[in-house]
């Protein structure tokens, strides 16, 4: 987790594959429903395909459970 310079937290994920042909982004869906438990189907990138930051839609997930699975890297903010 980190904060950009208007001071919006966000979470920082890296993945191998290549930004091409939505490589990235495919491994960015699978990386992040892999870590919710939920099937990759259940996660897309939103907005910024192109970009470096990204909204990122997730079905099946409750906002508490989310929340717990974004508190896990509080500590590191």
């Amino acid at each position: 987790i980190d904060r950009d310079a208007a001071g919006l937290v966000f979470l920082k994920a890296r993945v191998r594959a290549a930004p091409e042909k939505g490589e990235a982004n495919a491994a960015l869906e699978k990386l992040l429903a892999k870590a919710l438990g939920i099937a990759k189907s259940n996660v897309q990138v939103a907005r910024g395909t192109s970009a470096r930051l990204k909204t990122i839609e997730i079905e099946g997930v409750s906002d508490a459970e989310l929340r717990a699975f974004l508190d896990q890297f509080a500590e590191y903010t």
